[in-house]
């Protein structure tokens, strides 16, 4: 059991001494940083540790003129210590803080097992409450930019800017974007282990991905379209999804090694574009894709063909 009264700092006079008490249920005092505990010696010498060298007579141990043994440790969890030794398991605390701290201690006093039970606890909280993914949210061009050049991965980059001046609704707009912000998450979960998803939603665009490889861009899609109304123009949100989807698996082609499979470039190249034999390929890889949707119309209710 512990006390409440904790000692001055500096407590007067300790002098060394090996410990003479007998085992058994004698009981002994503890100071341990300030806090005051009261124990048997059979506790403190049941397991092969620390604890049992000290009340063994194999190692030294500090006492004031009291009789108060010392042990120059934090005491805050040195009650829990004691639970262990006499019951071989304990009720470990909530938090990975207080969690990390017994351990602490545990691996002071050369406690094993406590501090195997202390690693697998704290791994099965990082089990439960780390992310699956994280996705890194643009706030300035340098930030993006270093994020980039500094990514092992390729990247996948969706601006989406509702807030834009350029922004009018018409009636499939507002569902358009909402349907790339929802394929840009499916997409996250899906490859966040092979490709790093950013937000963008300070640029002058309104939704736009961009797709990046070996830190440079490879690809755009640019999901915005006119449309003339009778009386003004307005700004048209599209939501390519199979031309998204390609893009995204044409930046895996760029995943380490650094230097990315030329036939597949070619392959995924000449489908997409269905280029003829006379082409230059050589400079395939130095251009950029932009796919922007630009349908420029006149605004009419009616189906097509009708």
């Amino acid at each position: 059991m512990s006390g409440d009264t904790c000692l001055a700092l500096c407590p007067p006079r300790a002098k060394a001494g090996s410990f003479k008490g007998s085992l058994g249920n004698k009981y002994v005092r503890l100071n341990v940083g300030g806090s005051l505990y009261y124990t048997t010696v059979q506790v403190l010498t049941r397991h092969d540790t620390m604890l049992k060298a000290m009340f063994s007579g194999r190692m030294e141990v500090l006492t004031d003129k009291e009789g108060w043994i010392l042990i120059d440790r934090c005491g805050k969890h040195f009650g829990t210590i004691l639970n262990y030794l006499r019951d071989d398991t304990i009720a470990l605390p909530k938090h990975r803080q207080e969690i990390k701290e017994l351990m602490a201690e545990a691996k002071y006093y050369l406690i094993q097992g406590l501090v195997d039970m202390c690693q697998a606890a704290l791994q099965d909280k990082k089990d439960l409450y780390e992310p699956v993914c994280s996705i890194p949210i643009i706030t300035s061009p340098k930030e993006e930019e270093r994020l980039i050049e500094s990514s092992m991965k390729p990247v996948v980059k969706l601006l989406y800017n509702r807030s834009n001046n350029k922004y009018s609704y018409t009636s499939t707009s507002d569902d358009n974007l909402l349907k790339n912000i929802e394929l840009f998450d499916k997409l996250s979960l899906r490859f966040n282990g092979r490709v790093l998803f950013l937000k963008d939603v300070l640029g002058d665009e309104i939704c736009c991905w961009s797709f990046y490889g070996q830190g440079r861009k490879i690809a755009e899609v640019c999901c915005t379209s006119i449309v003339y109304a009778t009386e003004k123009k307005q700004t048209k949100v599209e939501f390519p999804e199979a031309r998204i989807y390609e893009e995204t698996l044409n930046v895996l082609l760029y995943e380490t090694p650094r230097v990315p499979d030329n036939s597949l470039l070619e392959a995924t190249s000449r489908s997409r574009s269905q280029a003829s034999p006379s082409e230059d390929d050589e400079g395939l890889e130095l251009r950029v894709r932009r796919i922007h949707v630009k349908r420029y119309s006149t605004y009419d209710d009616r189906q097509l063909g009708h």
